[in-house]
């Protein structure tokens, strides 16, 4: 025997599935229109092309934030960034539909700006499949979640999500467990 959903509960799923979406969409205009801000602290990289699916404008900067989970990593636009639990090494273990709801940082042109007390000593970069670069930090590939709706945002913290979990990183480059 089927049950049906009902004509108000099949409405408010489909609207909650378009809010969905919309998220998604927003994410990948954003990390569309890349910008690099004048920063201090350059750390010279080779030129590398841009992911599909990049992570929110300021990828090739990193800086601190401070949040309700301490002070954390972050984009130059200040977008949270976070490390996924599965990737070993500096090798990145989220593709395809994970890189698309966890946008990686990568980087866009020949710089990475590293300001705010982020350590430049623990910035550096890996190859991800395709030939795209993408930024590490104490070793952990770095990436965005399409979740954040702005700068400061968290609301990826703690998520189990494609396998394993992603936290936030500290100044020091280790895993916020907590939140």
């Amino acid at each position: 025997m089927t049950r049906s959903l009902g004509p108000q509960r099949a409405l408010g799923l489909r609207r909650r599935l378009l809010a969905v979406l919309a998220v998604a969409a927003a994410a990948v205009a954003v990390a569309a229109c890349g910008s690099s801000g004048g920063r201090a602290g350059l750390y010279g990289l080779g030129p590398s092309a841009p992911a599909a699916g990049a992570s929110p404008e300021g990828s090739n900067a990193l800086t601190l934030r401070h949040t309700t989970l301490g002070t954390i990593l972050a984009t130059g636009k200040g977008f949270t960034v976070y490390a996924f639990e599965a990737d070993r090494g500096a090798t990145s273990a989220c593709t395809g539909a994970c890189a698309a709801a966890w946008p990686p940082v990568t980087v866009s042109s020949g710089s990475i700006l590293v300001d705010g007390g982020a350590a430049k000593s623990l910035v550096a970069v890996t190859t991800r499949p395709g030939g795209v670069h993408q930024l590490t930090y104490n070793g952990h590939p770095l990436y965005t979640f399409a979740g954040d709706t702005g700068p400061g945002v968290t609301s990826g913290q703690g998520s189990e999500e494609f396998g394993a979990r992603w936290d936030v990183l500290t100044a020091g480059g280790h895993e916020v467990t907590g939140g």
